[in-house]
């Protein structure tokens, strides 16, 4: 299914705005990343394979080298650099230690 055959309530981008990030899934959060899928798989279905071949886990994801990240079919340089750029924010913005969740 595409994205445009969705509710706007099941697209990961309206549900952001609706309902703030906290309502959505790993791979929702991954989609809006990714933008787009592939031809014959929407990018829902691609986020949710990509963390599937990360063992499911956001660690997994973190621990993924972008060698390994591009062998994922549908994932090139350009959205590894969006998932890696994403991932390396998350990081420094642990590692200030804010307190802020």
């Amino acid at each position: 299914m595409k994205m445009v055959d969705m509710g706007p309530s099941e697209r990961p981008r309206e549900k952001l705005m609706e309902k703030g990030p906290d309502a959505l899934s790993d791979g929702e959060l991954l989609s809006i990343i990714l933008r787009v899928g592939r031809a014959g798989e929407n990018v829902a279905d691609m986020s949710r394979r990509l963390l599937a071949g990360a063992g499911n886990t956001l660690t997994g994801l973190f621990s993924m080298s972008m060698e390994r990240m591009c062998e994922i079919k549908g994932m090139g340089p350009c959205k590894t650099a969006s998932v890696q750029a994403a991932l390396e924010l998350g990081r420094r913005f642990a590692a200030e230690g804010t307190g802020i969740v």
